[in-house]
């Protein structure tokens, strides 16, 4: 349990990260209260300084965070809040309110792009077509990328390396989800091996 009497106010500090990404979303305060309606709604409740009073991030535009796992530090005087988001969560309709940008977190973001052209499908969408054509055609795309890439690694270019290794991985991502995983679980494969 936090120790809510470390500071005057009863407020101790909650980062909030993508459970997904691993970026940070956003900082916010917590009292008690606020703590153990998260806990029991498994959506973020801050108490507001501004408002002086509980905010559930999202209670007016629905752009929740959904908790997946709550962390306590070791003085007991932070939490990190491992949460999905349900939309932007910035007020200025960012992802992040520190406008983290990093190349980890476009794939994340690119993954999330395909899953949406899968699910609501469009003849302009080059994602929509291939997937309509079903796994063996996506599986057999991966490969051919696959086989283009080993004939570039033998070359000189490294600027058609490059892109076939980019057509490459994002084929990829496409059969990821066509196959319904993500590229966290594969991420946590890896990880699970380079612990062995």
């Amino acid at each position: 349990m936090p120790d809510f009497n470390k500071s005057s106010d009863g407020l101790i500090p909650v980062i909030i990260q993508d459970n997904k990404t691993n970026v940070v979303l956003m900082l916010g305060y917590m009292n008690e209260e606020a703590l153990n309606k998260t806990n029991t709604e498994k959506r973020v409740t801050f108490f507001s300084r501004s408002k002086k009073r509980l905010w559930t991030k999202g209670e007016e535009s629905g752009n929740y965070l959904d908790v997946n796992e709550l962390l306590l530090d070791c003085d007991k005087d932070t939490i990190l809040i491992k949460a999905t988001p349900r939309g932007v969560v910035c007020h200025s309709g960012a992802d992040t309110c520190f406008n983290e940008v990093n190349n980890e977190n476009f794939l994340y973001q690119l993954e999330e792009t395909i899953r949406k052209r899968m699910a609501n499908p469009s003849e302009e969408s080059y994602v929509s077509s291939l997937v309509g054509k079903g796994m063996n055609k996506i599986a057999q795309k991966v490969g051919e990328e696959a086989i283009e890439l080993l004939i570039e690694a033998k070359d000189t270019n490294d600027e058609l390396f490059k892109s076939e290794a980019a057509d490459l991985l994002f084929h990829y991502l496409i059969l990821l989800s066509a196959k319904g995983f993500s590229l966290n679980e594969i991420s946590k494969v890896l990880e699970s091996r380079s612990k062995k």
